[in-house]
């Protein structure tokens, strides 16, 4: 089996237990890939993939995935007027159960989320099957697999229908007659 990822933009967010929790579990991984190492620099979560001996060579970086961590206060119960909305007059402040969390966000688009060119299809599998574990956030993409074009939507890990179309976009024939030619404009040098 062979694939490549063209296009992907991700808004995922889980608790970073979560994700901790999903690979300590020993899940179902690609074969290509041996294992999953999980690193955390400052706030910058790197899960990157271990090839099978023998796929890739071992001085070859392989495809990993990166999140931003962050700290989320989350409330048991969400208060009737909202986070720290004064309270009703007369109405003593009642303080609402919530800790802190944190949280990984797996926000932007290829190059932000998905690093490194080997391996890169197998840790994209990864993700989704990731994305399906997230309560909040999407994930949209356009790969390739055994040579079709495949489209994928995981939104707040529900596995969505998706279609690739492919439109006709401003040729030549259709760009203006008038227009101002940059590129040889003396009045710029």
């Amino acid at each position: 089996m062979s694939g490549r990822v063209y296009q992907l933009h991700s808004t995922l967010e889980l608790p970073l237990e979560d994700v901790t929790d999903y690979f300590e579990s020993d899940p179902e991984l690609p074969e290509q890939i041996e294992d999953i190492e999980i690193t955390r620099r400052n706030n910058t979560l790197i899960i990157k993939s271990a090839a099978r001996e023998g796929t890739v060579s071992k001085y070859t970086p392989t495809a990993q995935l990166k999140a931003s961590v962050a700290e989320t206060r989350v409330y048991e119960e969400e208060p009737e007027n909202g986070p720290g909305a004064p309270p009703a007059w007369g109405e003593e402040e009642e303080e609402i159960p919530s800790e802190l969390v944190e949280f990984a966000a797996f926000k932007g688009d290829r190059e932000t989320v998905l690093q490194n060119t080997a391996l890169q299809f197998p840790m994209f599998e990864v993700l989704c099957d990731l994305a399906q574990e997230a309560e909040k956030g999407t994930l949209t993409a356009i790969a390739e697999r055994d040579g079709e074009l495949e489209a994928t939507k995981i939104v707040d890990g529900e596995k969505r229908p998706a279609t690739v179309e492919v439109v006709e976009g401003p040729g030549p024939e259709s760009s203006p007659k008038n227009g101002v030619n940059w590129r040889d404009n003396k009045f710029i040098t």
